[in-house]
């Protein structure tokens, strides 16, 4: 991949994202916003927390993202009886009698978290810590995670017995909090349709791991106006109550506001969502395009908000 300067490479980065879009939608129908929105997070290299019902096919949907794109993919499901060293891996007495390290299933490229809160504190934490150091510690040694790593875990948003809530300052680990909706009337039609049939789709691999990684990189070069950056910055700064830029309905309404985390992901995510529509410079409508995401799970109601039913999205648009 040797473009002559970098607009080669976002109009290269831009016709490889078309094609992505393409490729998966011959076995994912509708779900738009949530394939496009987990697209811009892995280029710009971050997680992503699918919040849903169960059966709106989540794990076909991040299997079928890791097929054409020529990634290893594994799943992990959540229990409350899953220990750390179950997805980390463990030491084990060999032939030789000495230890050896045992992979878990985090070595991969892309880890499906199912049901993150559905497991203790603890092996949450693993999880956490690998995706925020791309290793994993195990008997005092350290173990490199394979590069791309991308982790998506899903929450279920109706069953609260017997889960554990993601604290938010684990929640600031993902880069994007993203909502799954029940499919449209003639959506669920076609779904049912081609699901019920023995026909089989043939998916072609659009991306290798390393041109990923190159997009990685490209992202993080492309150049942003600093009105733009001043945007980011102030958007995720008026979301903290009682400082002196929150508005009036942040005061009244959130308990707990956003990070600096949150300004960087709205500054990657802005320049991740201008060069997949191919432009070579992210303007504000890119920062309001993906703040509903960055911002979301970031931002905590008080009392008073939730009697009134008021939501993180709706303090989230009077914001912009």
């Amino acid at each position: 991949m040797n473009y002559k300067n970098d607009q080669e490479a976002v109009d290269a980065l831009a016709k490889s994202y078309k094609d992505l879009r393409a490729e998966i939608s011959k076995v994912i129908i509708g779900q738009d916003e949530v394939v496009r929105t987990i697209l811009i997070s892995l280029f710009a290299n971050g997680h992503s927390l699918l919040v849903g019902v169960p059966g709106l096919a989540k794990t076909l949907l991040v299997s079928t993202i890791s097929q054409v794109l020529d990634l290893d993919f594994k799943r992990i499901q959540f229990t409350p009886d899953l220990m750390p060293s179950d997805i980390t891996g463990s030491e084990i007495l060999g032939e030789n009698r000495s230890f050896q390290f045992n992979k878990g299933p985090l070595f991969t490229n892309i880890v499906l978290a199912d049901e993150i809160n559905r497991t203790p504190p603890k092996t949450q934490a693993a999880l956490l810590e690998a995706m925020q150091e791309k290793s994993v510690t195990i008997s005092g040694v350290k173990h490199i995670l394979p590069k791309p790593f991308f982790v998506m875990a899903t929450q279920n948003p109706i069953e609260q017995e017997g889960t554990y809530p993601l604290p938010e300052a684990q929640l600031d680990r993902f880069m994007f909090n993203i909502t799954l909706d029940y499919p449209s009337y003639e959506e669920e039609l076609q779904v049912v349709k081609e699901t019920t049939t023995n026909k089989s789709v043939q998916l072609n691999n659009i991306l290798s791991g390393d041109q990923i990684i190159a997009y990685q990189q490209l992202i993080r070069k492309i150049p942003i106006a600093d009105n733009v950056l001043e945007y980011a910055v102030k958007l995720a700064s008026k979301t903290r109550p009682n400082t002196p830029m929150a508005t009036e309905a942040v005061n009244n309404y959130i308990s707990w506001g956003a990070g600096p985390r949150a300004s960087q992901y709205l500054v990657l995510g802005a320049k991740a969502h201008a060069a997949v529509n191919g432009k070579y410079s992210p303007d504000i409508e890119d920062v309001q395009a993906i703040a509903n995401y960055v911002l979301r799970h970031r931002i905590v109601r008080n009392y008073k908000a939730e009697a009134e039913g008021i939501t993180e999205e709706k303090v989230i648009e009077g914001l912009m």
